[in-house]
Parts: structure tokens; sequence; C-alpha cells
């Protein structure tokens, strides 16, 4: 390609990932808020709560740098009447500079007791996944090349993911594996041969939560994330909380940001949460940080076993 592209940051990482068919780092958005976001991780968290769950979430990252990534997420999860399946869905929009990845996802979750204080689910999500680039909104030096010039270029590709967990009044332990089917990305109105694949992604996390008195509980908690040849990635959390309705956190991601977070409850049925990231990777000489905030609502259908989450 003899087109030279003006300097911006997220736009030279989407363009090497799907047109110069390579495959570097994670392909997956990431979110500080996440055992919030517990869902959008892991399908397996759908049924293993006494309640219906609808979140959205919207991150706005390295704010300052242009064209930077911004990601909406929207889902829904719960249990069956038995108590015994989960269902969820899940839609995202993942925006960084001319590029945008949108998909939707719904799962089934299937959970067993190993004995009367722990239980398993395992799950499986399956859906679309849709990756676009807009050449009307690069700017290019040589007006010439006209492989990207006015061109929007789609691939739809399937997608599924893989989830279970184990989980205890106070403790979970889980994992999941996205892009599971590690699907082609390839462009019909180009002559790219679309040999860039999603990469699987493997997540492991878990926490714990300490009573500290009746008001009072410590809950830490933390992420592993792995993805080939990207360095393995660590988030560490630990939150404290009021009678189960206020909360302060603090995190810290491996090679990218520490983060502060604060959230409340209403009535045990309205959750709002935010948090700050300060980037502690190079580019904090370019941003300002980045925000996340998120609102939830859940629908209580009955007082039964419950899986270890503030909201």
């Amino acid at each position: 390609m003899k087109a030279i592209f003006k300097y911006r940051i997220c736009f030279f990482f989407g363009v090497i990932l799907l047109l110069n068919n390579l495959t570097i780092g994670q392909q997956l958005p990431i979110f500080s808020q996440y055992l919030l976001n517990d869902y959008a991780y892991n399908p397996a968290v759908a049924g293993s709560k006494d309640y219906y769950d609808v979140k959205s979430n919207h991150r706005y990252q390295w704010v300052g740098i242009t064209d930077a990534p911004r990601t909406y997420t929207l889902s829904i999860n719960g249990p069956s009447k038995n108590k015994k399946q989960g269902f969820g869905g899940l839609l995202y929009t993942d925006h960084v500079g001319p590029t945008r990845r949108t998909g939707f996802q719904a799962s089934y979750t299937y959970h067993i007791n190993l004995n009367d204080e722990i239980r398993l689910g395992m799950a499986l999500s399956a859906g679309l996944l849709e990756w676009k680039l807009d050449g009307h909104k690069i700017e290019l030096y040589d007006l010439s090349d006209q492989v990207l010039v006015n061109n929007v270029m789609r691939s739809i590709v399937p997608d599924a993911k893989f989830g279970f967990m184990v989980y205890h009044e106070k403790w979970y332990v889980g994992g999941s594996v996205p892009n599971l089917l590690a699907s082609q990305l390839s462009f019909s109105n180009t002559t790219n041969t679309g040999l860039s694949k999603l990469k699987p992604h493997y997540y492991l996390n878990g926490g714990y939560i300490f009573d500290i008195n009746s008001d009072f509980t410590i809950e830490p908690s933390c992420m592993i994330k792995l993805v080939s040849p990207a360095p393995v990635q660590l988030d560490i959390m630990t939150r404290v909380v009021w009678k189960k309705q206020l909360w302060l956190g603090l995190a810290y991601r491996t090679m990218d940001a520490a983060s502060a977070m604060l959230g409340y409850l209403f009535k045990q049925n309205i959750l709002i949460g935010y948090s700050y990231d300060f980037t502690t990777s190079n580019l904090r000489n370019y941003s300002s940080g980045t925000h996340e905030l998120m609102f939830g609502v859940r629908f209580v259908r009955s007082k039964t076993f419950e899986a270890p989450s503030l909201e």
C-alpha cells in the first residue's frame, strides 16, 4: 500500500490489524469496572443471581488523544424459574478512529450444585461481529491510492465465547474464552485477502468478600488476561463497601493505568458506578486519563441462593 497516513496512534493500530494482516496485542476492549460489568466478560454469570440484571457501560479512553477508543455495552442476564439455567444477551460497539467493531451475542448457562454451598455455572454464547473501516475518515497524503479513498470496508463474521464460574456466597473463581471461533476477517470490496484472524483471549478472575462488621465489607478481586503474542496483563482491584449500598475502590492494571472508582446502589434496584483511570504508560504525556460510567437496573424475582456480588 502506497499511502502514508498522518500520525494517529489509535488509527495506526487499527490499520495494522485490519489491512496489514497482522494480529498484534489485545483485540477486545477493557473495562476498569470489570467486577460490575461481569457478564460482559463471562457469560457464566447469567443465572447466578436472583434477579435479571440490565446494565449499560460507557468508556471514554485516553481523553485528549485524537480518535481514542470509545466503547459502549448494553447487557441483560438472569435466571430461569428453577434457577438451574441462565440466559443473557450483549450488544456492544467499540470505536477507534475510522475503525469500528460492533456485535451482539446471546448466551445460555447451566448451573449445578457441587455441594450445599458451592455451585458451578458453564456457559456458551454466540452471535455476529462486524469490523468496519471507514475510508471517508482517513486523510491520505497520496490521494491516488484508491484502496481506501471513499471506501467503507466491512467484514461480518460469527463469534462465540465460552465461560465457567465456581461460586459461593463469599467467593468466586471463573474464566472465559472470547473470540472462541478465531474467525477470519475478509473485505469483499478490496483485493485484501483478509488473512487477519480474531485471536482467542483467555480471562481468569476471582474475588472474595471479607466482612469487617455489620456495615462494612472489603472485596478484593483480580483478573488475568492472556492473548498471544501480547504480554500477560493483570488487573487488581479492592473495594470497600458500606451497607451494600456505597463503595469506593482502587485498581491497578499492569502496563496501562491505575483507577479510582465509586458507586451507589439505590433501593437495591438502581446502580450507578464511575471510574477514572490515571494512565501510567507513556500515553500519559498525551492523555488526561480515561472515564468510565455504568448504569444498571435489576429486577428481583425471589430471594434464594445468590452469587457473591454487590449489585
